[in-house]
């Protein structure tokens, strides 16, 4: 294996392993006893910082060894799949969520799911989740894959670790959450289990989200280097 791809795989498994040994193990409950949950959160934010801009800066330095090439329609997946990504991202960020980190107590509210959680519980994960696969496919080669892949699989596979955790956190108080929401988007839209006008989700951060995604968009070849789309 060439040495650049042998370093995004490192990194790769570094990223995610670390991710899921200070999430979702006893490791967790250990540090946190010891460090504190500000000191905790501290640690696992470096720790992930550090080792992320490792694995882009093997992404970066990695062969480009194409699978399939770049064309008009991969290039509009991206396109077409960033603005939804972007205003999960931003509404995600901006609005209470019980699966969140230090905002368990909230299932306990009246409305325990709230705007964007109305599309999905996990908004964030399944922002970063669309980015990276809309990218992979954007791509088309074998380091895109690695790099996007992995972070695709950390971000929609930690949907499922996520809930689980809260499950137990949350106790009699988890079913509230459950029976108004779902982890796939718009699963719970579609069974009725909930509704939801945009409204609800606020047209501040819709368009929060949709400037977010026009500035990417403008931006991209200034931080990637590629236009967003392929000449004709």
């Amino acid at each position: 294996m060439d040495n650049g791809l042998l370093s995004l795989v490192i990194a790769g498994v570094a990223f995610c392993g670390s991710h899921i040994l200070l999430s979702s193990t006893r490791l967790r409950g250990s540090l946190r006893d010891q460090l504190g949950e500000r000191g905790f959160l501290a640690v696992y934010s470096v720790t992930s910082l550090v080792i992320f801009a490792w694995f882009v800066a093997a992404y970066s330095a990695a062969p480009t060894i194409v699978l399939w090439p770049r064309q008009r329609w991969t290039a509009l997946v991206p396109v077409s799949v960033m603005p939804f990504a972007a205003i999960l991202l931003v509404a995600g960020y901006t609005t209470r969520n019980p699966t969140a980190v230090g905002m368990e107590r909230s299932a306990r509210w009246d409305d325990p799911a709230p705007g964007i959680l109305g599309v999905t519980r996990h908004p964030v994960m399944w922002a970063i989740g669309l980015w990276a696969v809309s990218h992979l496919i954007a791509n088309g080669d074998l380091s895109s894959v690695l790099f996007f892949g992995s972070l695709a699989a950390l971000a929609l596979g930690g949907t499922v670790l996520i809930d689980h955790k809260k499950q137990l956190a949350l106790g009699s108080n988890w079913p509230r959450l459950t029976e108004v929401t779902s982890n796939l988007p718009f699963a719970a839209l579609l069974a009725g289990r909930t509704k939801l006008r945009w409204s609800d989700i606020g047209f501040l951060r819709i368009a929060a989200g949709l400037l977010l995604y026009a500035v990417l968009y403008l931006a991209h070849p200034i931080i990637t280097g590629l236009p967003v789309m392929v000449p004709q």
